[in-house]
């Protein structure tokens, strides 16, 4: 986990958004749609249920 998101850029996904195609866009979609609420369940098993409401909560506010 230390080096999930360590190379995360996203110029270079603003980048990726704008050049890919419609049905590239849709497969990259497809992936990575069940990526947060897995990430949840992992949460929710390392720390309960409600500190990963409150973190994932925090970084929704923090993302927008």
């Amino acid at each position: 986990m230390k080096w999930a998101f360590a190379d995360f850029d996203s110029l270079s996904v603003e980048i990726d958004r704008q050049t890919l195609s419609q049905e590239d866009r849709k497969r990259v979609e497809d992936l990575v749609k069940h990526r947060p609420i897995q990430f949840c369940m992992f949460l929710k098993t390392l720390i309960g249920a409600e500190e990963m409401q409150r973190m994932m909560v925090e970084a929704i506010k923090v993302a927008r």
